[in-house]
This record gives C-alpha cells, structure tokens and sequence, in this order.
C-alpha cells in the first residue's frame, strides 16, 4: 500500500511524523509524496494556536477529498487530535482513524486494527464503539505523556534533506506560561535518557548529516527530571564528539535555564554554532509577571550582556508576543524601546492569541486585534531596519557557507552560515556559473558583497 504524509506545524511534530514514516517504512509499505496516489494519507497536526487550528482543519477537508479517489484511510494524529478529540470526531466523519499523542506508544496497533477492520466486516462495529467510547478520558491535572519507544527513533525517516536533522531531546513542557496550550496539549516536560539521544545522533551521523539541531520546548530544562540538574551543556559536549557533525545548534533556551557552564561550552567549543535562540516574550515586568515567566526584565537585560561580554561574536535571536491582556500603551512601548536597545540579530513576534483552558484566555482588558496587528507590525518594522543594520556590518567580510539549494531563476545557489537556522533564518544567495554546479551540500568560503531585507549576497572566494 502507498502511504502519503503531510506535516503541519513545528519542527517538534515533524521528528513525530518522521518517526511514523519510519515505522510505515519498517512494515513495508511504500511512502510517496503524491497524494493522489496514496492508498493510506496521515496528517500530523498542530492546534497551538488559532492560526495553525485552522490550517490543520482545512488541510484535513483537502486530504478528505482524495477519498472519493484512491485513499482508503485517512488517519490524523498531533497537536489537535490531543487537545479535540471528541470534537473532531463528532465533526469531521471523513477521518477513518484519529490517534491523539497520548496514544503513541500503541500507534502501530491502531494503524493494524484500521486497516484489519475492511478484512473483517465484523470488526467495523467494535472499531466505532471504541472510537467513540474515548477510553482514554480526559484529565482536569496535567500528567506526562508516553513517547514513542526510544527504539522507534532509530528507524525515523529524516526528511529534510541529506545536511541537517533535528534532534529531540525532551517532549512537553513544564513551564505553566498562562498563554500557552503546550502542557495541556503535550504533557508535563519529559527529557530522554542520554545515551538514547546520543545513539539516534549516532544514527544520523551514520547517514550523512552535517549539522545537528537540537530541540525541546525548553533545551534549557533537559535532564532536571532525570538527572536532577541541567545536562543540556554536558549533552552538547558529547554531541561535539561525533565527528561526522560538523555544526551543532539548540534552540529554544529559556533566559533563567542559561547558565555559566552553558555560555562557556558554547564559548569554547568549534562544533556549536554561537547562537543563542532565547524567547523573551515580553520585557516588561508587569507583563512577564502575568504571563508566569521565571524572569525579570533586569535579570534579562544583565544574560544578555553576559553572553555578548563572553563570546562577542554571538548571535542572538528571540521570540515575542505583543497585545497579551492587560499590555498597555506604556508596557508595548517598554518592549519597543528594549527591542531599540538591545538590537536582536535575529527576532519573531506574533499577536497573542486567546486559547481556551489557558489562564490568560480568562484574564481582563483582552486587547482589540486591530491593535495587537498595529503593535506587531511596529516591532517587526524596527526588527527590519535592525536586522539591516546589523547585516550591513559584515559587507566585505568572508563567511562559510553550507550550499543546500538552486534558485527558481537558476541564478543562484542559496545556502545558509553558521548563524542562520534553516526555514527560520535568513540565506545565502550566491551567483552561480557552470563552475560551480557542483557546490551543492558542500561548504564553500565566500564573501559578503550586498544585503537584501534579511539575506545575504555573495560570490565565492
């Protein structure tokens, strides 16, 4: 049978979808990327916020109409299924098989008994009634959440491309921010035993991959459950000892979980890219104070000039969100002025959006969409001119750069540098000719001639 795959969401979900791809794989089935030629389509979806529930809905009802052609089943699994099982199964009848992540230790079962039910009609009837019967019932407090078997990780289909993986060393999160479904959605935080991490990294050494991305809701957070302290520097360290990697980033560290032992291992070790991908959220302290964020904008302000002090040539990039309630005039233009200030070389903001279940969706003074569109768009209008800026600075100086691409023109190879994470950073747009063809998944030498919004031009040294 041929198995279609669409992945919707964060790179988290996507190491979850490449796991299923490779348990399909395993069980021998064919995985194709035409959806019109797919017997069996599984979404993995993301419900974190109202954007992505959307998307997820309308990507099902898409999906739903290859069943009036080749699909026989289509299954949807993730974020959503989690957070609205019932709803979805009342709503959406055209999905043959919904598998929330609390199911994942049984996923392949569940594939079994679906498809096994067209063999058997009797088996139809006792199918339905444990859909709808939803054994697993829902809970009032937050549990963690069962993983896939460590093993299953080894067999994960890596699908984005032969240069870099990402590398998932904890699920869920912990944290309790009051805007954020991701606890009542994916569990209390979980960190993976390490010599488990550092065998699937051996596994994707084995295959080629030169650059390591390591992720968890909060990288920061590894291995306090476990261990009872922070490994993620000690992890680092290990990961620097495959010798097939040759870049090694994390991302996601939360300003109080940076500690000294991690700013020197990032200082002084080759292999990690000196980057530092910190969600501040917000600098103002009445607001971080409602959000239940572990910091203050003074403890804030002091880690970042810290890291700069230590490795100068760092890379700083964070995430923020504008109009969460009760932000006033005063609080955004406090964020607006620190933004000015602070100067980030890398930033991302989004509009606060009210979630059901989450403590902030019940708090007083909800700010108007008009307005948090307004405010959102006034911070990256800055980020533009900041991000230019600092850009500017490097005009003339030489840089590596990883080639992974060919642009639609066929005037350029795109790449990306050490400082550049892929599908959210910037690129490396360098002139190409015949000699140079064959570049492609290899690191070249090249210098900075010219700045376009936040990429790069280039030629090669």
């Amino acid at each position: 049978m041929n198995v279609g795959f669409v992945s919707l969401g964060c790179s988290k979900n996507l190491i979850d979808t490449e796991v299923v791809i490779g348990k399909f794989k395993e069980h021998k089935f064919n995985i194709i990327n035409d959806p019109k030629k797919a017997d069996i389509i599984v979404i993995n979806t993301c419900g974190f916020i109202e954007s992505a529930k959307v998307e997820a809905i309308n990507t099902i009802l898409e999906m739903a109409e290859y069943k009036d052609k080749n699909c026989k089943y289509l299954v949807v699994i993730g974020c959503l299924v989690q957070r609205y099982y019932k709803d979805l199964i009342k709503s959406l009848p055209e999905v043959d098989c919904f598998i929330k992540i609390d199911e994942y230790d049984s996923f392949w079962n569940k594939i079994v008994e679906l498809i096994e039910k067209d063999k058997d009609k009797n088996k139809i009837k006792k199918y339905e009634r444990a859909i709808k019967s939803d054994n697993s019932k829902e809970t009032k407090s937050i549990k963690k959440l069962p993983m896939f078997a460590e093993k299953e990780y080894l067999v994960r289909e890596i699908s984005t491309g032969s240069n870099y993986a990402y590398l998932k060393i904890g699920e869920g999160c912990s944290n309790m921010c009051t805007y954020c479904a991701i606890p009542y959605i994916r569990g209390l935080f979980v960190s993976r035993p390490m010599e488990d991490i550092l065998e699937e990294a051996n596994m994707l050494a084995k295959k080629g991959i030169k650059e390591i991305i390591v992720i968890a809701q909060d990288t920061t957070k590894y291995g306090i459950d476990l261990y009872g302290e922070s490994k993620l520097a000690e992890l680092l360290s290990e990961l620097s000892k495959i010798k097939e990697f040759k870049w090694i980033r994390f991302l996601y560290s939360y300003p109080e979980g940076i500690t000294d032992e991690l700013i020197k291992v990032v200082k002084e070790n080759d292999k990690i890219c000196k980057y530092f991908d910190i969600p501040i959220q917000h600098i103002s302290n009445e607001i971080l104070k409602k959000m239940n964020r572990k910091t203050t904008k003074e403890n804030i302000e002091k880690l970042i000039a810290k890291i700069r002090k230590e490795i100068p040539e760092v890379v700083l990039r964070t995430s923020l969100i504008v109009g969460f309630p009760g932000e006033t005039k005063e609080t955004f233009e406090e964020l607006y002025r620190f933004i000015d200030k602070i100067k980030f070389d890398k930033l991302g903001a989004f509009s606060y959006s009210k979630e059901e279940g989450t403590p902030a969706s019940k708090m007083k003074n909800q700010i108007h969409y008009k307005t948090k569109q307004f405010r959102l768009n006034k911070i990256m209008s800055l980020q533009q001119i900041i991000s230019r800026e600092n850009l500017e600075k490097n005009i003339g100086k030489s840089i590596e750069v990883l080639v992974e691409n060919i642009s639609f023109d066929k005037k350029y190879l795109i790449g990306r540098t050490k400082n550049d994470v892929p599908e959210e950073d910037g690129v490396v747009f360098i002139r190409r000719d015949r000699h140079n063809e064959k570049m492609i998944n290899q690191f070249v030498n090249c210098v900075i001639v010219d700045i376009v919004d936040y990429d790069i031009i280039a030629e090669i040294i």
